[in-house]
């Protein structure tokens, strides 16, 4: 799928999703858009088990707004906070491949993705820096840097406005992995691959789990998990896990 602002590639089980506005791989109204309909592609394509998304070019993976759009600012405030809870609450997992500077609502987009995987370069800085400009995080940036940091740290790198290089990241937890350049691409689609290699609808039901726990308590989420259960253990791929394990192979699931 292509579109002027996004682009979707599908190899194998991998969709890519990369933003395609280099330098900055900024965002404009049209441009998150494209993104909607680019999820809508996403959510619909059943051989898509897992989604890879990445900025355009080698400066940055996004750096948020796109200043230039101004004029209708409000209007992706409102559509930016949708897309990203969006992505969030997918049932597919989503892999921020992070291969530059990520920066205001490119790191709140990052947030919003299952895993976060970090080029190691002095030219890759992450950080939630609004408050530079008189404005603050408006499209999930106090909810989703908080869960994955902790109240006292976000509000630090909040408040301050801090840029962390992918080491400080990684230790501070707002990364998962970090790579090197020479093989930061080779590394992000291996994380990938093996995670396409996983029970494609026990991986919806632990996402819907927790998302249900997310964003309506431990109570939905446990109810989430339930219904879960029951479905994977009617599925082939749960007699398939189970034959494999007896016979001392991997599986190979089929999402059925």
């Amino acid at each position: 799928m292509q579109l002027e602002n996004i682009t979707l590639d599908v190899k194998g089980h991998i969709g890519t999703v990369t933003i395609n506005r280099p330098p900055a791989n900024s965002w404009s109204l049209a441009a998150l858009e494209d993104f909607g309909k680019v999820l809508d592609e996403v959510e619909k394509d059943g051989n898509i088990r897992v989604v890879v998304l990445v900025g355009a070019g080698e400066k940055c993976f996004s750096a948020g707004f796109d200043v230039s759009d101004s004029a209708n600012a409000v209007a992706c405030g409102t559509l930016g906070q949708a897309l990203w809870t969006r992505v969030d609450r997918l049932s597919k997992p989503v892999v921020a491949a992070i291969n530059g500077h990520a920066l205001g609502g490119g790191l709140e987009l990052a947030l919003s993705c299952h895993f976060r995987l970090m080029l190691d370069s002095p030219k890759a800085k992450i950080g939630l820096t609004e408050l530079n400009l008189g404005i603050i995080p408006g499209w999930g940036g106090t909810q989703r840097l908080m869960r994955v940091a902790g109240r006292q740290k976000a509000l630090d790198m909040i408040m301050f406005s801090k840029r962390l290089t992918a080491p400080e990241a990684l230790e501070l937890g707002v990364v998962d992995h970090v790579f090197p350049m020479e093989s930061f691409m080779e590394e992000v689609y291996a994380f990938a691959g093996r995670i396409a290699e996983r029970p494609p609808i026990a991986v919806r039901c632990v996402l819907d789990a927790m998302t249900a726990g997310t964003y309506y308590g431990m109570e939905a989420g446990l109810k989430k998990e339930l219904e879960g259960s029951a479905a994977v253990g009617s599925s082939k791929d749960c007699i398939e896990g189970f034959t494999a394990f007896l016979e001392k192979r991997s599986p190979k699931f089929t999402g059925e």
